[in-house]
């Protein structure tokens, strides 16, 4: 199962503060031990949302907001792509997270081909197939 772990922003990495020495060693560690055990397949963090943009659609159309914008438990600071046999096994990992201080995180599970169903014919699972390998390419 594959699961996305969505790291909440705050008011310091809205505020473009960058994590310190001891943090990133920690979370380098951490890191280190989802890949060693062959867990972690992505992570990153993300600027702050004033050097976002969202786009809202409507009736065909896009309109742009530029950031920054409100801090709200929807606003995401970084993230990890990780995958474990269960939830309960990617909660094990992501309680080890070097977090403290009121952090918080979401563990959402990332759709496969098979929650589908016949909705996803054999032609478009071949399509998506071939575009996640040309994707992995780069």
């Amino acid at each position: 199962m594959r699961f996305m772990v969505i790291v909440k922003a705050s008011k310091d990495s809205e505020a473009g503060v960058m994590p310190s020495t001891e943090l990133l060693t920690a979370m380098g560690k951490f890191n280190e031990e989802l890949v060693k055990a062959g867990v972690m397949e992505a992570g990153e963090g993300l600027h702050p949302t004033s050097n976002g943009v969202r786009i809202k659609y409507q009736g065909g159309q896009g309109s742009v907001s530029r950031g920054p914008f409100n801090l709200t438990g929807d606003l995401i600071a970084g993230f990890w792509l990780i995958q474990t046999k269960t939830l309960d096994e990617a909660i094990g990992w992501m309680k080890r997270a070097p977090f403290s201080g009121g952090d918080e995180i979401e563990i959402r599970q990332v759709f496969s081909a098979e929650d589908f169903g016949e909705a996803l014919t054999p032609e478009l699972r071949e399509q998506e197939e071939r575009l996640r390998a040309q994707a992995g390419k780069k």
